[in-house]
């Protein structure tokens, strides 16, 4: 079996802290640095800063949230969130996003989650499966939410963001 993979890392003690900024559907899309760090792994260059626009993305802006598969296939989404233990959220949120920022098939979330605080770190894993095409690109978003679906820039520590796409799925 072959497999495609990309993994992204960002951790605010190297890259300094990201700016929670809430975009309409109510969620953050995680940024991640286009250099290489640890646990980073981009052989297939689908987190290049070239893709989806006229020039080239730089971090933090919104497309260096995206990952551009290389492949048709069969994906493993996964992504781990560490947030500050700041105490003020009621509920922490995560969801994958094919097109994030509309840029071509249009905003299509899945695999959304909801969590509430525990009496120690705020540490998040999240696994979904599903098929992903060049030219779609999949994001992370998060959001941490107070009583009243207030949303409230908590503080991230560290994201990761992983595609594994099987590219030799069998057709019947």
């Amino acid at each position: 079996m072959s497999v495609a993979v990309c993994s992204l890392k960002w951790e605010s003690a190297r890259s300094g802290p990201q700016r929670i900024t809430y975009d309409s559907d109510g969620y953050h899309l995680v940024r991640f640095p286009y250099e290489a760090q640890e646990e980073a792994y981009d052989p297939w260059h689908m987190h290049d800063p070239a893709h989806g626009g006229t020039k080239p993305s730089t971090f933090p802006d919104a497309r260096s949230g995206l990952i551009w598969p290389s492949h048709d296939g069969w994906a493993t989404l996964t992504a781990l969130v560490f947030w500050h233990p700041d105490g003020r959220p009621s509920e922490y949120r995560a969801r994958f996003v094919r097109d994030p920022l509309n840029l071509s098939t249009g905003y299509d979330s899945t695999a959304t989650t909801d969590t509430v605080p525990t009496r120690g770190g705020q540490y998040r894993a999240y696994m979904w499966q599903m098929f992903v095409h060049p030219g779609t690109p999949v994001g992370l978003k998060i959001s941490a939410r107070a009583p009243g679906d207030v949303k409230l820039a908590a503080p991230l520590m560290l994201a990761e963001f992983k595609v594994a796409i099987q590219t030799d799925v069998l057709r019947p």
